[in-house]
């Protein structure tokens, strides 16, 4: 069996004003045919499952792995109309040279955005199912974040998304994608999807899969998948930055050969959800509540995530708003890191040791506070780089921050790690690597909702979700959509919601 594999990750926020350019991939991954295969076997992404899996599989039945390509940029705004076309202009070359194929494992993000095609995911999985035909078999692993859209569903024999946010199951969503698809081509299953698109948006604040309010839908869907004919099924929390006519919640069932059954358990996921979706809305803590609850608790190590500045979700990384309010609140020692490559500049020309003033943050735009002015000692200069090895959000093992610096504010407790590029918040190893103890500190700000939640577990006692501005912000009523499908809970009220 020749089985091709393809990756096209993307989540675009298009609440961002700077679109999300092809060099923008280049400086993440652009992995073409046996490339794929160095930079994820043995990875905890679902590159990594599919590699494992079929491995597996060869061992009863000859398999040929044909990795294909494989493209991710880190959240960003909407791709550009260039862009867009080198992706798929480079996708179909290089799927034409793989051919033929018995059948394909695709990992997609599913809340991909570009100028011209809204639904970016949708277009490019149908563009590929043109090209083999509409026999083989495709079967698509999705982000928990994705916007389901039903050229997504057409274009796919199956589709597995992440069960888990943060997301630490994308390494074994990739091996069952692996198993559905050998077991499909070697006849002993029949792969028949359904979905369901309730007309409902889970606040990201309330996207925790670790939470009773999900934790209680994920068990209907478990025990679905106990059923003999059930091969598995997904709950699409969805991404609302992304305004699109799909950006919402979504559910898929793929039973074995009874497509009446996959709608009914389908429609059946999604009418849980909506019985639930008052404990979907987003419950808001600001910022002064948050200092408040910190400086009234005495021996506990806070997190504060920054929902407005989320990295994950696209977010500028320079966000200003809650390093100014510590500065301000003097609350014992406190970490932030803010994406900001002259600030860097400035403080590498300084050297270590020095005492400088520096504008911090907050040069992006006007969403995420203005820029912070404080005298800093250098404290340490470092390239950047660090490694992960256990399983993290986002699947990641190696990061780039590009040249950074670790600066001690003078007048107040706080220690700022600068970076040239933005960094998603999934490691402590952005902190170990550059001598910082996270346990010395008693508060630590990080850039995003529940994916740093992984890895600051470890170190932080208790965990404070703060509704701040910018590009992410977790009021979705702030956010001025026009794409977006109405009805749509919250935004409109429903009449059993009178009930």
């Amino acid at each position: 069996m020749r089985i091709g594999i393809l990756a096209f990750l993307h989540e675009s926020n298009t609440f961002i004003a700077s679109p999300t350019i092809w060099r923008n991939f280049e400086e993440d991954t652009v992995a073409i045919g046996d490339d794929i295969l160095k930079r994820f076997v043995g990875s905890h992404h679902e590159l990594g499952g599919f590699l494992a899996g079929l491995d597996r599989a060869s061992e009863g039945v000859p398999v040929e792995i044909v990795p294909i390509l494989a493209v991710r940029a880190t959240p960003s705004g909407t791709i550009s109309d260039e862009a867009f076309v080198e992706l798929l202009n480079r996708t179909l070359s290089a799927l034409q040279r793989s051919m033929p194929l018995d059948g394909l494992l695709v990992a997609a993000h599913g809340a991909a955005v570009s100028e011209k095609y809204r639904d970016a995911d949708g277009y490019w999985l149908t563009q590929i199912r043109a090209m083999v035909g509409a026999k083989l078999p495709m079967v698509v692993t999705l982000d928990a974040h994705a916007n389901l859209s039903p050229a997504m569903v057409e274009a796919c024999t199956a589709i597995i998304a992440y069960r888990t946010n943060p997301h630490l199951d994308q390494h074994a969503r990739g091996e069952e994608a692996a198993e559905l698809l050998i077991n499909c081509l070697l006849g002993k299953t029949k792969p028949t999807m359904a979905a369901a698109f309730p007309p409902l948006v889970i606040n990201i604040e309330r996207q925790s899969t670790d939470e009773p309010h999900l934790l209680e839908i994920y068990t209907v869907a478990d025990q679905q998948k106990k059923l003999p004919e059930v091969l598995s099924n997904s709950l699409l929390l969805g991404f609302p930055y992304a305004d699109v006519t799909e950006m919402g919640a979504a559910t898929v069932v793929i039973t074995n050969g009874s497509p009446k059954l996959a709608q009914q358990l389908a429609d059946e996921l999604a009418n849980a959800l909506w019985r639930n979706r008052h404990a979907m809305e987003g419950v808001l803590v600001d910022v002064k509540t948050a200092l408040d609850l910190v400086e009234s608790t005495e021996g506990v190590r806070f997190g504060l995530l920054d929902m407005g500045d989320n990295v994950g979700g696209g977010s500028a990384a320079d966000g200003t708003v809650l390093a100014r309010a510590l500065c301000d609140r003097n609350l014992g020692p406190a970490f932030v890191c803010i994406a900001d490559a002259r600030a860097v500049d400035h403080a590498i020309k300084a050297g270590l040791g020095a005492s400088v003033e520096l504008s911090i943050g907050g040069h992006t735009d006007q969403l995420h506070g203005d820029p912070l002015l404080l005298r800093v000692e250098i404290v340490s200069i470092h390239p950047g780089r660090f490694s992960e090895s256990k399983p993290r959000h986002g699947g990641i093992v190696e990061f780039d921050q590009g040249a950074t610096v670790v600066v001690r504010a003078c007048e107040h407790p706080l220690t700022l790690l600068l970076t040239s590029k933005r960094m998603v918040p999934f490691s402590l190893q952005q902190l170990l690597s550059c001598g910082l103890d996270p346990k010395s500190f008693r508060v630590l700000v990080a850039k995003g909702v529940h994916a740093p939640l992984a890895a600051y577990r470890e170190v932080c006692d208790r965990f404070i979700r703060v509704n701040t501005p910018g590009s992410t912000c977790a009021d979705l009523h702030q956010m001025d959509y026009h794409y977006r499908r109405k009805p749509l809970f919250p935004f409109e009220i429903f009449p059993s919601d009178h009930n």
